[in-house]
């Protein structure tokens, strides 16, 4: 049986100032096992990048708890939440997020260096995710030289390079054609193949077919 890699339950979360607050989770229970491809479904508004959020370690709940791997992020102090997150969850967002000036390898680079490797070893390991991602023939180009299809994948490539337990995407597809969508759902499937998690937040209905799991969030809650 194949590893508990997520365990979230009773998560609730409200934002907003004073008696203006608003939920927006509740109650939310979810798991995920290692090398599993969950995708999160639901429209905008849904809740879905809050959860995404929550077990990333980039949002606090107000309520309820969350384990990677067995490691509780609602424990750990904020730098130990830092550490744990830089070290071990790789994230892909709507937006490639890269820096346009440096090059596709320099970008991936930047979280190994985060992580205190530099120098050949960055290279390499940097070369390697890109050739995985079939861009290492791009690995010298500026971002701002890359197709919007390219800079996802460089993104995805940036995701991988530190061995993550797990990836999170946040809509990595929104801003893609349907041909280039497919192509980086492929991608992340094979990464979940590979035995890293993969969560996958969008509301692209054609993610579900390279799923294992499909969770659908509306309102702030699990509907399925």
């Amino acid at each position: 049986m194949s590893e508990l890699a997520i365990r979230a339950r009773e998560l609730a979360k409200n934002v907003g100032p004073g008696g203006k607050r608003r939920l927006v989770l509740s109650e939310v229970d979810i798991d995920a096992a290692q090398g599993e491809l969950q995708v999160i479904a639901g429209r905008s508004g849904s809740g879905k990048t809050t959860l995404m959020g929550i077990l990333g370690g980039l949002v606090t709940q107000d309520q309820g708890e969350v384990a990677i791997f067995g490691r509780r992020l609602d424990l750990l102090d904020p730098a130990g939440r830092r550490a744990f997150t830089r070290e071990s969850i790789g994230w892909v967002f709507q937006t490639s997020g890269l820096l346009p000036n440096l090059t596709a390898e320099e970008n991936v680079a930047l979280v190994l260096n985060m992580t205190g490797i530099y120098g050949e070893e960055a290279k390499r390991r940097s070369r390697q995710a890109l050739d995985w991602v079939d861009l290492g023939r791009r690995a010298g180009h500026r971002a701002n030289e890359l197709s919007g299809g390219e800079q996802q994948r460089v993104a995805l490539a940036r995701a991988i390079v530190k061995e993550p337990l797990l990836v999170l995407a946040d809509e990595p597809t929104s801003q893609l054609d349907t041909e280039t969508a497919q192509s980086m759902m492929k991608l992340l499937r094979a990464v979940a193949d590979s035995g890293t998690t993969v969560l996958v937040a969008t509301h692209d209905e054609a993610a579900r077919d390279y799923a294992d799991r499909l969770t659908h969030l509306e309102d702030g809650r699990i509907v399925n």
